[in-house]
């Protein structure tokens, strides 16, 4: 007899979830920020969708998250934001205005949204 390749037959389906856990931050700016200054609010300058506190910015999970900041309402480029998680006096959110560009003007909206992914997969074999 000729050797022959030996393997299981097993099939199988994969089923994975990704689940999104979003948080929404927000602070009005009290003073204007000047073309080429960083503007920096901390995280207990932010306020929560139902107006309370808050007391600490979450972690990204690595691989698996984003965050987004808006003033007045428009979305800012990735490179302009550095974002710290953490609580109050450690976690922040700094904003670069760019040098030759128009200022943060006070009593502007800044909104900075957090996205965390949880993925979740199962493994169904069948013979």
């Amino acid at each position: 007899m000729a050797l022959q390749l030996m393997k299981l037959q097993i099939g199988g389906t994969v089923t994975t979830n990704v689940e999104p856990n979003a948080a929404s931050f927000f602070n009005v700016t009290t003073t204007d920020t000047a073309p080429g200054s960083t503007l920096t609010i901390d995280a207990a300058d932010f306020f929560q969708d139902d107006g309370s506190a808050v007391t600490e910015l979450p972690q990204l999970a690595t691989d698996n998250s984003y965050f987004t900041v808006y003033v007045n309402g428009v979305a800012q480029m990735e490179g302009l934001s550095t974002y710290t998680p953490g609580a109050t006096g450690v976690g922040s959110l700094a904003i670069d205005v760019p040098a030759g560009g128009d200022p943060i003007i006070a009593d502007s909206p800044v909104v900075l949204q957090v996205v965390n992914f949880t993925p979740t997969s199962t493994t169904d074999f069948t013979t």
